[in-house]
């Protein structure tokens, strides 16, 4: 089994081309396959169902694709660290982020770390919290931020900020930072909510236990951008972080306000593997990581927030 070997099965994996995957590794399309094929006669296994639809990875290549992922990050990270001393802090890190907090966080997070370290490639993930820890366990992202989560065996967090959640309406609803939303007022509304065993439902189902009404929920889903386009469009009010509506209200597109009776928060902590060995471009995007936070919440950029660490 060699480099380029499991460098193809990923790139094809990934795109779902060999085509695709030739361009992407400056190479011809005959050599993607022909490590394809290699690789196949060695483990025994067809790794892709070649269909009019392009490559599907089949069950048997799922667990080593995976293992290829994280095997070719650690040699490119021994690459970085191994490279000649300059002065500069070198690396590739990958960072987990929670879908809610893209549009606040993303960009700063990337222009910051390019800024004070132009060595340091990102590579930033999005997903939701549970999985954004099973990916910090595994190794397949370096620092993580998560929802209420604790130190575990494997893990240790930082607690960053607390935040809390608001009702989200359409922009007619005429909702503001500045006035409080009841609970009992969002419960009459027809409601979009993301699936139930998501963290933020479990937040959501707990705050409305405690109010005599029954919700009517007229959609489920377990996509942000599908919550916010289906409240855009009428079919009811949902409940969300601020940080994920910020720019829809800034635009006009939704409006929102902080819920109350009772007022519910959720706590943003910053995550990594208890074991790991410290690396030097880890410990710096992970300084970054924690000073944007606090730089975004003193300027109210992630609304309804309060710092719960101290700056790095």
């Amino acid at each position: 089994m060699e480099l380029r070997q499991l460098t193809a099965l990923v790139t094809v994996a990934e795109v779902g081309s060999v085509t695709k995957a030739a361009k992407l590794l400056h190479v011809v399309q005959p050599a993607v396959t022909r490590q394809i094929r290699l690789l196949e006669e060695e483990l025994g296994v067809a790794l892709f169902e070649r269909t009019r639809h392009g490559m599907i990875p089949t069950p048997a290549a799922e667990a080593l694709i995976e293992r290829a992922r994280r095997a070719l990050h650690e040699l490119e990270r021994a690459r970085a660290e191994l490279a000649p001393e300059t002065g500069e802090v070198t690396g590739v890190v990958s960072v987990g982020l929670l879908e809610s907090v893209l549009d606040v966080l993303a960009q700063p997070l990337t222009d910051a770390v390019t800024r004070r370290h132009p060595g340091i490639e990102l590579r930033l993930f999005t997903g939701y919290s549970g999985h954004l820890q099973q990916w910090l366990d595994t190794g397949e992202v370096d620092l993580s931020l998560l929802y209420d989560l604790s130190d575990t065996p494997s893990l240790s967090v930082v607690p960053l900020l607390k935040e809390r959640l608001w009702a989200v309406a359409p922009p007619d609803a005429g909702l503001a930072a500045g006035s409080p939303v009841p609970w009992a007022a969002v419960l009459a509304r027809p409601l979009v909510l993301p699936v139930s065993g998501h963290g933020l439902r479990a937040l959501i189902d707990r705050a409305r236990s405690a109010v005599p009404a029954a919700p009517r929920i007229v959609a489920q889903t377990n996509s942000m951008l599908l919550q916010k386009n289906l409240v855009r469009a009428g079919h009811g009010w949902t409940v969300l972080p601020a940080a994920g509506v910020a720019a829809d209200v800034a635009a006009g597109r939704l409006s929102g306000g902080p819920l109350t009776e009772p007022d519910v928060e959720r706590s943003v902590v910053l995550g990594r593997q208890r074991h790991s060995r410290p690396l030097a471009p880890v410990e710096a995007v992970a300084t970054a990581l924690t000073r944007l936070v606090h730089e975004l919440v003193r300027t109210a950029a992630w609304p309804s927030a309060r710092a719960t660490d101290r700056v790095q």
